[in-house]
């Protein structure tokens, strides 16, 4: 289907309404006879599982909790001259 410019204008609203219930596949607009822009529905994205969506990726490794500390301390602003002695 096609629409002038100033009629797509008017009836925009109804225009993506009728893409979007699937009544019509896409439209053309065209200015002083001439198409300058197709509309037409987005394609619907399958969302996937996000949690776990790296299983199996990468290792961590054992010793990941240790610097938590000095991390935890550099995160509260103090420095390693602030850090308790070992």
């Amino acid at each position: 289907m096609t629409r002038l410019l100033p009629a797509a204008k008017t009836h925009l609203s109804k225009l993506i309404d009728q893409i979007a219930s699937g009544k019509e596949k896409e439209f053309v607009i065209s200015r002083n006879g001439k198409p300058v822009a197709r509309v037409l529905p987005i394609a619907k994205v399958e969302i996937s599982r996000r949690i776990g969506i790296a299983k199996g990726e990468f290792t961590i490794p054992e010793d990941i909790d240790q610097s938590k500390q000095e991390i935890a301390r550099l995160f509260n602003g103090e420095t390693s001259d602030d850090a308790p002695a070992a």
